[in-house]
């Protein structure tokens, strides 16, 4: 696949592309700055092509979130409400159930659960939701509580996050989501996720996670405060952990949605951001099977165009999607899978139905 680049700076970072040679944080910041956008999106596309082909995957899932309470006071999160605040809640085993109940139907394979770090409930009450949906839907695939939630969980437990994991494993956790991640410097979380864990206590939960022989995913929140540096420093320390334990299966760039649903648009982040940070991402994490463009955050027009920026999957149906929607998602709370396949179709690629793991359920 030639790659046929407007900017001669490109061609020395396109050299170590085609060698497999890593990129540095310094070629990251000039992919940022480069004028040729589409020079970049072929780099990115063909690294894909050489890790995927034209299949792209999708999977059926419902998005949970059991519940809104939370003791951090994060800057862009419009979801979370204060014990006894209007509009809080907490599912009990009854509620949880009857939340799914409505939603289900027999193709989902999966859960994505998270939810408010409610320091109002035990940690058992957090076991007890996995048990429950263990119990009745024995054969969907549980994803729940990030790297963040870990580090609470420990806290409120008095349990080491190893002993957190291996409690909820028991329990019938199969893989943990990738939020909480937002932006992995201190100088950015001290700022916008003050309460929630640090920067070292997120990836010493997902490497405890890995060792333990869970798969996990990983997520980047961007377009606020932080620095294209600090967008590829959060990659680098993401493919330095992969490197020791390639528990990873995805990265997923979420793009920062505004706190309000009538904020204006200037809040929101560029298409030309959203099609180039996916684009680096695939170059700068050469250890990562997948790169996911996430059609609640970007929408699916640009999730199409994705599909050419080095992008290899796009999520999944999630049924009703309420955090980036709490915070004034234009996007629609869920998908079918009939949308995902013509979504994929049309933009000439391969749809692959997938579990939770990448294997293939089936190829339209």
């Amino acid at each position: 696949m030639a790659t046929i680049l407007t900017d001669t700076k490109l061609q020395a970072i396109a050299e170590k592309v085609n060698h497999g040679e890593r990129l540095t944080i310094e070629d990251g910041l000039y992919l940022f700055e480069s004028p040729d956008l589409l020079g970049i999106a072929q780099l990115a596309n063909q690294v894909n092509y050489k890790k995927n082909r034209d299949n792209v995957y999708f999977i059926e899932n419902m998005y949970i979130n059991p519940t809104n309470v939370c003791e951090a006071n994060c800057g862009f999160c419009g979801f979370k409400r204060k014990p006894g605040q209007e509009g809080a809640y907490t599912m009990d085993s009854d509620a949880l159930l009857e939340y799914v109940e409505k939603r289900w139907n027999d193709n989902i394979r999966e859960f994505h659960i998270v939810g408010g770090h409610n320091h109002e409930v035990p940690f058992d009450y957090y076991l007890e939701t996995i048990r429950t949906l263990k119990k009745h839907y024995p054969q969907v695939t549980v994803k729940a509580y990030t790297g963040a939630e870990i580090e609470f969980f420990s806290r409120i437990s008095g349990l080491s996050m190893k002993e957190v994991l291996e409690e909820l494993i028991k329990a019938g956790l199969d893989t943990m989501p990738g939020g909480g991640a937002e932006i992995l410097t201190e100088r950015y979380r001290l700022k916008m996720s003050p309460d929630k864990a640090s920067t070292d206590q997120w990836l010493e939960a997902h490497e405890i996670a890995h060792n333990l022989g869970l798969k996990t995913h990983a997520t980047m929140l961007y377009g606020s405060i932080e620095t294209k540096e600090e967008r590829l420093i959060h990659m680098d320390r993401l493919r330095q952990l992969q490197d020791r334990t390639n528990g990873y299966m995805v990265f997923i760039p979420l793009a920062m949605q505004p706190r309000s649903i009538n904020a204006g648009l200037k809040r929101r982040t560029t298409a030309y951001d959203d099609m180039r940070t996916l684009a680096i991402s695939r170059l700068m994490l050469d250890n990562f099977d997948h790169i996911k463009a996430y059609w609640i955050n970007i929408g699916v027009q640009l999730t199409q165009m994705a599909l050419t920026f080095g992008s290899s999957d796009i999520h999944g149906t999630l049924i009703e999607e309420r955090i980036s929607h709490a915070v004034g998602a234009l996007t629609s709370q869920g998908i079918t899978r009939e949308e995902l396949v013509y979504l994929i179709k049309s933009a000439g690629k391969i749809p692959v139905e997938r579990d939770t793991f990448y294997n293939t359920i089936k190829t339209y």
